[in-house]
């Protein structure tokens, strides 16, 4: 045949010869076998971090069998913790979780010596395990028992006014995932021509499941990021005594000091390109410097009233902690290098999130800063102020000189102290605008605007993400932002 090999080792086939080589597993395949597995571990991850996110709302229960089902053995709280905790001796530890606890038939479980009855849903410790063991929603009932789901009791339930639970065993989700696995790879290997589309689908399929826990977590994180902020004073101390370092001293002029990081090993700083510094700095790129722990800081704590013990240089700066890095560990900016206004654009809610944070920092280090709200013409909800701003009503300013230029651009090198701040959400109204110029644009009263939204003309611009994440193109930074 034509499109068959010969023995003349010098003859040239006129068709693509017919591979002799095992066959193997198309790679479309491969890759949904790989997509299909995510699948089942994004489904997995998504119940477990909703039980952790949403309060641990699952529980683990036993449900008493009847005797017809064991062999004519009634469940004893001994058997139960034999079995589900692997000690008989913590049969009281299940008792005391559902002692009084009415259950469907209007019993209740009171001391170790009575009988259980069929169909008794009984709660367990967190760390049972087995074959009998089941997970269950609390519905936080007073009764005791728990409901499906869907929060809908069944009929025995109503009849005596409690609840009822839909047990959920957790070797059903995995078999059910398991099957659909086996299900869709079949399918692709019947049919590959549907295979990318299959592919496609299992695609969004883990995106589906894996997104909302996702999404839970990164809020959890960016919730304890704020907690964390609240009470941090030393990092606070820490970034301060950095900034003095640099700061002018006899005939040292300053050092501009666009951002500042600090953690456990030291503190790093980002400079001007054309500024260097002394040992025991030490440069890590064009614009960053590093030095450790051990050599850092002179600057005393806060004292009771927000104030720092510093030089005068340091005594103008505003240092304010706009999130955390991909370390987890905080980074500041110095607001009083802002010198106009900061416009927060992108996902508008996490642009309120940067915004609100930057304020409270302001009210823990520089309590009564006087502070003015605008309103923005999107009808976007006015900023709430932490009680230790001192709100202002609307200033009016005489019109200052217009701001030329605008955009990216790195922070002025000269410090101009933060007066007052003119906050506003959303986009400003064409007199809004002229208030932001004449407050915080160059002649004008000095103040410091703080906008999520667009504004033209913003010394800095920040963009913001739907996860939660900030942008500064000033220092190419990307930070997870407090909630």
């Amino acid at each position: 045949m034509a499109d068959t090999m010969t023995d003349d080792s010098d003859a040239v086939p006129r068709h693509r010869p017919r591979s002799t080589a095992p066959h193997r597993t198309p790679p479309t395949v491969l890759r949904l076998l790989v997509v299909m597995v995510m699948a089942c571990v994004a489904a997995l991850g998504a119940v477990s971090s909703a039980t952790a996110a949403e309060g641990d709302d699952l529980i683990k229960v036993f449900v008493v069998q009847d005797p017809a089902q064991t062999g004519g053995q009634l469940a004893t709280l001994e058997s139960i913790a034999a079995t589900t905790l692997g000690d008989a001796s913590r049969a009281g530890e299940i008792l005391d979780l559902n002692r009084g606890l009415r259950q469907r038939d209007g019993g209740a479980l009171n001391d170790s010596g009575e009988q259980l009855h069929p169909g008794w849903i009984l709660r367990l410790p967190p760390d049972a395990s087995g074959p009998g063991v089941q997970l269950a929603k609390d519905s936080g009932n007073t009764d005791g028992t728990s409901t499906d789901p869907n929060g809908t009791p069944d009929d025995a339930g109503a009849a005596d006014g409690g609840s009822t639970v839909f047990a959920i065993p957790l070797a059903a989700v995995v078999a059910a995932l398991v099957a659909l696995l086996l299900a869709l790879v079949t399918a692709v290997i019947v049919s590959r021509k549907k295979a990318h589309a299959v592919y496609a689908a299992g695609l969004r399929v883990v995106r589906k499941l894996g997104e909302p826990a996702r999404r839970r977590r990164q809020l959890v994180l960016r919730r304890a990021t704020g907690r964390r902020f609240a009470t941090d004073a030393d990092s606070v101390r820490r970034a301060y005594g950095a900034l003095g370092e640099l700061s002018a001293d006899g005939g040292r002029p300053e050092t501009p000091v666009h951002g500042l990081r600090v953690d456990d090993g030291g503190v790093t700083v980002w400079l001007p390109p054309s500024s260097t510094v002394d040992a025991p700095w030490q440069n890590i790129d064009s614009t960053r410097w590093h030095r450790t722990a051990a050599a850092v800081g002179w600057m005393t704590p806060a004292g009771g009233d927000g104030a720092m013990t510093s030089r005068a240089a340091v005594t103008a700066a505003c240092l304010v902690r706009v999130g955390t890095d991909t370390a987890g560990e905080p980074v500041f900016v110095d607001l009083s290098r802002l010198d106009g206004v900061l416009s927060v654009t992108g996902d508008q809610a996490v642009a309120r999130d940067v915004v609100r944070n930057l304020l409270a920092e302001i009210a823990r280090s520089r309590p009564d800063t006087p502070v003015t709200v605008l309103g923005g013409r999107d009808g976007a909800e006015a900023f709430a102020l932490p009680e230790a701003l001192r709100r202002l009503p609307r200033v009016e300013a005489p019109a200052a000189t217009p701001a030329v230029g605008g955009g990216t651009t790195r922070a002025a090198a000269a410090r101009h102290p933060v007066k007052g701040l003119v906050v506003l959400a959303g986009t400003p109204t064409e007199r809004e605008t002229a208030e932001l110029t004449a407050l915080c644009g160059p002649g004008g009263a000095g103040w410091t605007g703080l906008v999520s939204g667009e504004v033209d003309g913003a010394h800095w611009r920040w963009n913001t993400d739907a996860d939660g994440h900030v942008d500064i193109p000033v220092l190419d930074l990307r930070l997870t932002v407090p909630a």
